[in-house]
């Protein structure tokens, strides 16, 4: 019996020139389109790109965080995540410098935030955040489950905190397109007026003009015509030659909106107002409130939700988080607005929602004696004193 022949396959051979999708992974490395390779240090050279991850980052870093019970009624204030969250997660981190670290790698890395909890005794010490690649994960192909090693060694999972992106992927990965475009218009317009990418006009010369007068007189204009401070000055041509100039097209005239759309795209990836990455176009006195409101309920408040779990099931063992949650007082965005807060609790105490020391608690005020009832001041309930008869005292 002959057996049908069945040719060898050839071995599949990768090249350094073409890596695929998990080597690029490895590095934080995502090509584009453009011809250029985003990666986080370069993404962050794009000034749009640094703004978004600065303000969300620094947003939820800048919100006073406590630790609670599960029913949210009282502060924990002598549990130990408190202290590392509120005051040094370990000798060399802030507890603020710490979550805005946890939210800009989040931003940036597809495999999220990471931070190892060092525990003596089952109790938190300290909080450290390493380097990106020391601490790495792996999923379960089925349930998705992590599993964390640091150095290569594998760590519980209840020692780590991680705080991952939707989808598995950085906002930075998935906008590497609009990043990449951004940095080439930033590359063509320091190559515009620092070099003079783009010609404003071409000497021409007769036929009968030899080589080296060409380059002289090429050598000569460039000294006097091209680089810094070379604008104003009186253009001088012999032999000859004749200066003609360009005219701007139609791209050329639109490059500075262009690169506004750019900026547009950004904060759509990373759902940013545009005016908090100073692209004020659309921004009136109006509507900036609106757009902060809209900053805080649809941008900072789901990376605000999932950070308070990251650090719930990183800080407490499986056994104590049926008792502690972990809460960012969002309240504190408006308080520099001064006159609303005063307006808003003003008429929350009228209407009796609220009791007037709850109302001075929200100020960071402490509370007086007789302000526990709910009340509405703008009413005398007192009853009159009686009148006397005049009369009847004579």
């Amino acid at each position: 019996m002959i057996w049908p022949f069945t040719r060898k396959p050839k071995p599949e051979t990768k090249s350094l020139t073409s890596p695929e999708d998990w080597l690029n992974e490895i590095f934080g490395v995502t090509p584009t389109n453009t011809g250029v390779s985003v990666t986080g240090s370069l993404a962050l050279k794009v000034p749009a790109v640094s703004s978004a991850i600065r303000v969300i980052s620094e947003a939820a870093a800048s919100l006073d965080v406590s630790v609670k019970t599960a029913d949210e009624s009282q502060v924990v204030n002598d549990d130990p995540a408190y202290d590392l969250l509120h005051g040094e997660a370990n000798e060399w981190t802030s507890g603020y410098e710490l979550i805005r670290d946890l939210v800009a790698d989040a931003l940036q890395k597809d495999q999220g935030g990471l931070a190892w909890v060092n525990r003596v005794g089952g109790v938190p010490q300290e909080i450290i955040h390493y380097k990106p690649g020391v601490i790495t994960v792996e999923y379960d192909q089925d349930t998705q489950e992590p599993s964390y090693r640091i150095n290569n060694k594998p760590e519980p999972s209840a020692n780590i905190i991680h705080l991952r992106s939707p989808f598995g992927k950085a906002p930075l990965s998935l906008a590497a397109e609009a990043i990449g475009v951004a940095h080439v218009m930033e590359r063509h317009a320091a190559r515009l007026f620092g070099r003079g990418a783009r010609p404003s006009g071409a000497l021409m010369f007769p036929k009968g003009m030899g080589e080296e007068s060409v380059k002289k007189a090429r050598t000569a204009w460039r000294a006097t015509h091209e680089g810094e401070d070379s604008g104003g000055r009186t253009a001088i041509l012999y032999d000859g030659a004749e200066f003609v100039p360009y005219t701007l097209n139609s791209t050329d005239a639109q490059f500075l909106e262009n690169r506004k759309f750019q900026i547009l795209e950004i904060a759509r990836a990373f759902r940013v107002p545009p005016s908090m990455l100073f692209e004020l176009d659309r921004a009136t006195w109006s509507n900036t409130e609106q757009l902060g409101r809209e900053f805080l309920i649809y941008c900072l408040e789901p990376w605000l939700r999932a950070l308070e779990g990251a650090l719930r099931r990183g800080l407490f063992l499986p056994d104590e988080r049926a008792d502690r949650v972990i809460r960012f007082d969002r309240d504190d965005l408006t308080r520099a607005d001064l006159n609303t807060r005063a307006t808003t609790i003003s008429s929350l105490v009228a209407s009796r929602t609220i009791n007037p020391n709850e109302g001075r608690k929200w100020l960071g005020l402490q509370p007086y004696e007789g302000g526990d009832e709910f009340a509405n001041p703008h009413i005398n309930t007192e009853p009159k004193p009686a009148e006397k008869d005049d009369d009847a005292t004579e």
